[in-house]
């Protein structure tokens, strides 16, 4: 697909009724179908279209196939007065997290620190959306998640370890935007070369190996074979991080264990590891607020090496590309389109509106 392919602009309420609406359909109830829309058109404003609504299609599919369950319900129980666990119970996993994040946040209000383990949960879309629900309630946060195999250990060759993200994030202070960090121990999100394959898109050569284990820009030939780790042994070394908080600790399921969302065979038994911390334990509040004025103050004006015109707090790019698709709506192509309105056909849901760009 050219570069150029023109993009059908669609607006974020839009967007949010739609995916809504597909859920309800399949079961998902009311509350839950909200959750899941509001995340995934959270990553598209942000500019992560690889963790937005195209997700839908796959998610359909796996209740389509029995290995998800549309109906279930999170259920929480609390381990201690600062320690919760979130069984999933193989529904979506944006309710469950979501479910472990309101815990953690009410336990921080109370305990200054809380924490959630999730277990028998599902791919939960794009970390920030959490990180974000707890920066609205105030809070420092910890979000770790463990996912399907696609990383081999360093020195190895075969997938073992998922490309499992790394987030956290704090609130802003008056003149600075809030810190979101939300990156995956690989060189690019598996997601992205998910969506290059939509696009017919190539993806760069320094993101995956074939089969052969060969460099390669062939989207297919990469989800055939493994992923890079940033920074060799030091991105493998956080990809195993995260299996040990996410998967061993939580009950979930772990070293190779999980089954991804493009996968049909089985339940996901995803786990997630969740922490919320008051920000004026050590400290007024105001006074860590004037200091992550002064942090975001001092990055961002960092002498520029050549070439740079600007440089940005870990997370306001996507910041300043949800407020630019606010305004002005959310770009997708063709395709993607109608791999939407294929599904709300098969679901007898009011199919997504397109205007061209």
């Amino acid at each position: 697909m050219a570069e150029h392919a023109p993009r059908i602009i669609v607006r974020h309420r839009d967007a949010q009724a739609f995916v809504g609406a597909l859920l309800e359909a399949t079961g998902v109830s009311t509350e839950n179908a909200g959750i899941v829309a509001r995340a995934l058109v959270q990553a598209d404003l942000r500019g992560v279209e690889s963790h937005g609504i195209n997700r839908v299609p796959s998610y359909l599919a796996r209740i389509r196939n029995g290995v998800l369950n549309p109906k279930a319900e999170p259920t929480l129980t609390q381990v201690t007065p600062v320690v919760a666990q979130v069984d999933g119970n193989n529904g979506f996993g944006f309710p469950a997290a979501h479910r472990a994040m309101e815990a953690a946040t009410t336990m921080a209000q109370t305990f200054g620190i809380g924490m959630a383990a999730v277990k028998h949960s599902n791919h939960f879309g794009m970390s920030a959306w959490l990180v974000r629900q707890a920066i609205n309630a105030g809070m420092i946060s910890l979000v770790f998640t463990n996912s399907s195999p696609a990383l081999p250990a360093w020195g190895a060759k075969t997938k073992l370890m998922g490309v499992s993200p790394i987030a956290c994030g704090a609130p802003g202070g008056d003149r600075s935007a809030p810190f979101i960090l939300d990156m995956a121990p690989s060189v690019a999100a598996r997601g992205k070369i998910y969506q290059a394959l939509r696009r017919g898109e190539k993806i760069p050569r320094d993101w995956a190996l074939d089969e052969h284990g060969r460099r390669t820009d062939d989207p297919e030939e990469a989800l055939g074979g493994v992923m890079l780790p940033m920074g060799g042994h030091k991105g493998s070394a956080l990809a195993i991080m995260m299996d040990v908080f996410s998967g061993v600790l939580s009950g979930s399921a772990f070293a190779g264990g999980v089954t991804g969302p493009y996968d049909m065979s089985g339940p996901g038994d995803v786990g997630h590891f969740i922490v919320a911390i008051k920000p004026d334990l050590f400290m007024s509040l105001d006074d860590f607020r004037q200091r992550m004025d002064v942090l975001y103050q001092r990055v961002v004006g960092s002498d520029k090496m050549e070439g740079v015109d600007r440089i940005y707090f870990p997370g306001e790019i996507e910041q300043l590309t949800e407020e630019r698709r606010l305004r002005e709506g959310i770009p997708f192509v063709q395709a993607e389109i109608d791999a939407l309105n294929a599904e709300a056909e098969r679901l007898g849901v009011a199919k997504i509106g397109r205007t061209v760009l």
